[in-house]
């Protein structure tokens, strides 16, 4: 089966519709699915919820999503790095789900693995734990979290085939797996396309059955953070 797509917005078009929570793939800025969530831009799609490992910078990544208004709430594990963000959020504008990264990790393997639910001691006897449920296993008490299973999850890899295998590139893997195996519908933004047998099954990081749409971007940005040090005396 053939699942390539010719574009971003076409990947999209008919699957994509306002108040959906969309799940996206990336740490930092490394591995980040730019071009589809540009194409999220372009689309004007608005009411979202996005789950993410961080909402990006002010002028790349899901920062544009928020400059442009369109994320209503964001569950994500590290937001330091936007300052619109922090303004809508401080402003009561903009919700959010704050999830520890392990935490966050977890509820997205769990949502593809089809499990509703989990416990975990991380969060107990702080915020994150608000309103959640809270047992006892051992002597130690535990915080329910639920699983994520996003309608949409969009996706950066490096090769696939047409069929939908995958093999992303190095760090850039990150959460992009199991963002991928969460989504209902997953879409995939890589930068090779091969045909259906090319790649070696060894070598296939996620296979295809977990993705539904693939589009082609060969020449991705791929910004990278600085360190900021101050000057030396």
């Amino acid at each position: 089966m053939d699942k390539l797509y010719p574009g971003a917005k076409e990947a999209l078009t008919g699957i994509l519709k306002d108040g959906q929570t969309i799940a996206v793939g990336g740490f930092g800025l490394c591995g980040i699915p730019e071009a589809l969530i540009a194409a999220v831009r372009d689309m004007g799609t608005k009411d979202l919820t996005c789950i993410s490992n961080n909402a990006g910078v002010d002028d790349f990544g899901l920062g544009i999503l928020l400059k442009t208004r369109q994320v209503r709430k964001m569950i994500a594990s590290y937001v330091g790095e936007n300052k619109e963000f922090e303004r809508q959020y401080l402003a009561g504008e903009l919700e959010l789900e704050f999830t520890p990264q392990g935490t966050l990790a977890e509820r997205l393997r769990a949502g593809g693995a089809g499990i509703p639910a989990f416990f975990t001691r991380t969060g107990v006897g702080t915020i994150v734990a608000d309103g959640k449920e809270i047992r006892e296993f051992d002597g130690k008490q535990y915080v329910m979290e639920r699983a994520l299973v996003p309608e949409i999850s969009l996706v950066k890899a490096y090769i696939a085939d047409r069929s939908g295998n995958l093999i992303f590139h190095k760090t850039a893997r990150n959460f992009n797996p199991p963002v991928a195996q969460a989504g209902k519908i997953t879409v995939v933004e890589v930068e090779k396309i091969v045909e259906t047998g090319e790649l070696d099954p060894d070598q296939i990081h996620l296979p295809g059955i977990y993705v539904h749409r693939i589009v082609i971007n060969a020449n991705p940005e791929k910004r990278i953070e600085q360190r900021t040090v101050r000057a030396a005396n």
